[in-house]
């Protein structure tokens, strides 16, 4: 079995560390022990971070990391840092494909592999590639486990007037000098 991580880039969800360990704790008593994941977004690093963590309760755990570039290497990396060194890679034959699709091929290409998806995706944002690929997902039959929460949004339950004056907070220059 192969699980497989996709969700948006930012995430503002203080107990998802938390719920994310769970779903793969629960993934591990199902039989899973391949997690794969990108290398792009917030959700993607907090994947990583968790499955190294619970390495160390489950040593057979194996972590895949998807590339969408040599690039995605090279571009923050010192040169003295290798950090995938303890994972496996994974580099989709997709360099010739234009660099705005290299995710969606890969997120799809991941997806085409796994047996399930654990993926952070909130089902009414307008446009997003974690939407997009959570649905290919659910047409190919994957297990699907979202925690996202619309609690997690940083002004939910909040009016409109008190959401306007959290971004006057937000925005305006300090009055303290």
């Amino acid at each position: 079995m192969k699980t497989a991580f996709i969700g948006h880039r930012q995430i503002f969800a203080k107990t998802l560390p938390l719920r994310l360990i769970n779903a793969i704790k629960a993934e591990i008593k199902n039989g899973c022990f391949l997690f794969t994941m990108g290398t792009h977004g917030e959700f993607d690093r907090l994947a990583l971070k968790s499955c190294r963590k619970l390495r160390y309760e489950y040593p057979e755990l194996q972590i895949e990391v998807v590339l969408t570039s040599l690039h995605t290497i090279q571009k923050g990396a010192k040169w003295d840092s290798k950090p995938y060194s303890d994972v496996s890679t994974v580099l989709y034959d997709i360099e010739e494909t234009h660099y705005k699709q290299r995710i969606t091929l890969s997120n799809r290409k991941m997806i085409d592999t796994c047996d399930a998806l654990i993926c952070y995706v909130d089902e009414k944002a307008y446009r997003s590639g974690a939407k997009t690929a959570m649905r290919y997902a659910k047409r190919k039959g994957l297990r699907i486990i979202n925690l996202y929460d619309e609690k997690d949004k940083p002004f939910f339950g909040m009016t409109d007037e008190e959401i306007s004056v959290k971004w006057n907070e937000i925005c305006s220059p300090s009055q303290k000098r």
